[in-house]
């Protein structure tokens, strides 16, 4: 029999806040982290707003307490942060005898690193230390070694979704009994190859995004980093550590319909929805909430919004985007989503999908608008839809501990 799968650990850094406390703080003052670049010298800093996380990487080195003189890319230095609340947050320095594993995920990796100084590497014709943090596997290294994982290391690069499949990937190897425990997570940084990339497609919005508005025009970039502690529910109990959240469901779809688009009619996203709910047992009536993938483009809206209609018909969820909120965090977007999800099981709220003005006039159902507090909710679903069709949908359980 397959292991039930559960959540003992949290850790987020984003544009609304540094940690998990100030995180909650945000959302119940429905505060966005959405404003202008201060850390990141881009061209494009006066044309677009970002979710920036609001610190130098000085700053970053100081809340992680990081003394050694080492180079670390932004990347790294946002998920050891993260992480290292998740680790705490559910002592999983008990009971180290059990198999635990690190799987993170990330697509820029250090490019800021290699940005800075591509040009010295080019002329001084010698292997430079700060091109060394460019691969997307150093920050999964070096967050391993800051708390001494080593069991099981990998890392996730499916562009939106990585995140997202890398709770996926933990919970089949907990479920299967090859790991104990899984730090699942991702981390992403702003960089210039990032926001020009996105420019060169066109698809940042010039105002903060407007999920699932009529006049949405595309994406707000976001970064941060996001891990959550997975953990058969047996090493959870051994431990004598709170549960939070059940993994209840997951489902993964590559429709491979084009490399940045989704299909016009939904299907990948509906595939991961249905995949997730077939894992859950659950029918779709059960769900009480959906954070969805909700980019605030032209494309991803009508895609998903359709692909929800089909699956959930005339009883359709609570839905939001929270990408109004940390901005598109990428990478880290399956991962951090997951947690705001989880954060409306322990605080029996609703988020809202902020900046909507004008319901899109294709849609049978308008996401909510306002934060709605004291309400019931048993489980969430959560949408990460990626470039090339990757998407992922995971289902969370409310705790009865």
């Amino acid at each position: 029999m397959a292991k039930q799968v559960v959540i003992t650990g949290i850790g987020i850094l984003s544009s609304i806040g540094k940690n998990l406390p100030e995180t909650i703080e945000s959302l119940l003052a429905s505060r966005s982290g959405i404003g202008t670049l201060k850390h990141l010298n881009s061209p494009h800093q006066d044309e677009f707003p970002f979710a920036e996380v609001p610190y130098s990487n000085q700053d970053l080195l100081d809340i992680a307490r990081l003394t050694d003189p080492s180079n670390y890319s932004r990347n790294t230095l946002l998920g050891m942060i993260a992480a290292g609340e998740a680790f705490q947050h559910a002592r999983l320095d008990r009971l180290p005898r059990l198999k635990t594993g690190l799987i993170s995920a990330t697509t820029v990796g250090g490019m800021d690193r290699c940005e800075l100084y591509f040009n010295d590497f080019l002329t001084n014709n010698s292997k430079n230390q700060y091109i060394d943090v460019y691969d997307c596997a150093d920050s999964t290294e070096r967050i391993a070694n800051i708390l001494n994982i080593r069991d099981y290391l990998t890392t996730i690069s499916t562009a939106c979704s990585s995140a997202a499949n890398a709770i996926l990937l933990g919970a089949r190897m907990i479920r299967r009994g090859r790991l104990d425990r899984v730090v699942a997570g991702g981390t992403e940084a702003l960089t210039s190859f990032h926001v020009n990339g996105f420019s060169a497609l066109k698809i940042l919005d010039k105002m903060p995004c407007r999920p699932f508005d009529a006049n949405r025009n595309g994406i707000t970039l976001g970064e941060g980093a996001a891990y959550l502690i997975l953990e058969s529910e047996e090493a959870a109990r051994e431990g004598d550590r709170e549960i939070f959240a059940e993994l209840a469901g997951y489902g993964n779809a590559c429709e491979a319909y084009h490399q940045t688009a989704s299909t016009p009619d939904g299907k990948g996203a509906l595939l991961a929805m249905e995949r997730a709910l077939n894992v859950s047992g659950l029918d779709p009536s059960a769900i009480d909430y959906i954070n969805a993938h909700g980019t605030g483009t032209d494309n991803n809206d009508i895609a998903e919004g359709l692909a929800i209609e089909r699956l959930f018909g005339e009883k359709i969820p609570f839905v939001s985007s929270t990408k109004p909120f940390t901005g598109h965090m990428t990478s880290a977007a399956g991962s951090a989503e997951a947690i705001l999800s989880i954060l409306c099981l322990t605080h029996r709220m609703i988020l809202p999908n902020l900046n909507l003005k004008t319901p899109m006039p294709e849609l049978h159902f308008t996401p909510v608008t306002e934060l709605r507090k004291n309400t019931d909710v048993s489980l969430v679903m959560s949408n990460s839809f990626g470039f090339g069709g990757n998407n992922t949908s995971l289902i969370f359980r409310k705790s009865t501990d």
